[in-house]
């Protein structure tokens, strides 16, 4: 009996150790699984924001690069409508003349006379750095001077030497100058490619004879220059016509005469390889 009580004494306390150290092994693992699951749930928030910051930084990145384009393509558009708004006040000014004076659009040769009274709307210089005779003054019709400046511009551009002899004759410089052509080749001569006062375009202020330094600013051999060869390919897009072409029934053939009358008409004409003087 007495035995037993102390086998009872010695082994409550011994037990009663285990479980404590059971216990504190407990609460340790516990706090180590919670402080594990702690630090993996941290880890995992970390990469989550980081991945979230690249994707911010990507998007940021995505979003100036567009901001930029968009800007990029404003400005263009806005320099476009510029252009577009300039060219359609010139063709509206145009158009506006045409229907208030129909002689811009008549035909005038041997045959179809234009008043001696007659004088355009709008008279403008051309500016000298166009000019075969830079001290000269040579004048088209206003409207259009902005559709000359781009021929001569783009030929340029092509490495093409074009530049204008003439332009707007008045009723009395037109008799001066066809008298002068009389004297020097007859009449007969004269007659064949000078018109008279009157019946020459080159008072309406929209046609032009151009020419190139490499025939010296005559006009002997111009159809074999890279010059006319650019006109005949490209005048239309600028809405300028070849008046008398070869074959045609009013006066000779004159490569370097040519006249505005309009984009429209001068494509349709090109396109369908038709000349100005064989429509009604």
């Amino acid at each position: 009996m007495g035995a037993m009580a102390f086998s009872a004494r010695v082994l409550v306390p011994a037990v009663l150790a285990v479980l404590i150290l059971l216990g504190g092994g407990y609460a340790l693992y516990h706090e180590y699984t919670v402080a594990s699951i702690a630090q993996s749930n941290l880890a995992s928030t970390t990469a989550a924001e980081d991945a979230l910051q690249a994707t911010l930084a990507r998007t940021t990145q995505d979003r100036n690069s567009l901001q930029d384009a968009l800007t990029a393509e404003q400005n263009k558009n806005q320099t476009f409508e510029k252009q577009i708004s300039q060219i359609s006040g010139t063709v509206g000014q145009l158009d506006q003349l045409s229907k208030t004076d129909p002689q811009l659009l008549a035909k005038y040769s041997k045959v179809y006379f234009l008043n001696e009274n007659y004088t355009p709307a709008s008279i403008a210089d051309i500016d000298s750095k166009y000019l075969y005779e830079p001290t000269r003054t040579v004048q088209t019709l206003a409207p259009i001077q902005g559709h000359l400046y781009a021929m001569l511009d783009a030929a340029r551009a092509s490495g093409v030497d074009m530049l204008v002899a003439s332009g707007y004759r008045s009723f009395g410089t037109q008799a001066a100058l066809k008298s002068e052509y009389k004297v020097t080749y007859g009449a007969g001569t004269a007659n064949s490619f000078s018109a008279d006062q009157g019946y020459s375009e080159h008072q309406l202020g929209t046609a032009f004879d151009l020419t190139t330094t490499k025939v010296g600013g005559t006009f002997t051999g111009f159809e074999k220059t890279s010059t006319y060869t650019w006109l005949e390919a490209n005048a239309y897009q600028y809405g300028f016509i070849l008046s008398y072409p070869k074959g045609n029934s009013y006066y000779e053939y004159e490569p370097w005469h040519w006249r505005y009358v309009g984009i429209d008409l001068a494509t349709k004409l090109h396109v369908e390889g038709q000349n100005f003087y064989d429509l009604d």
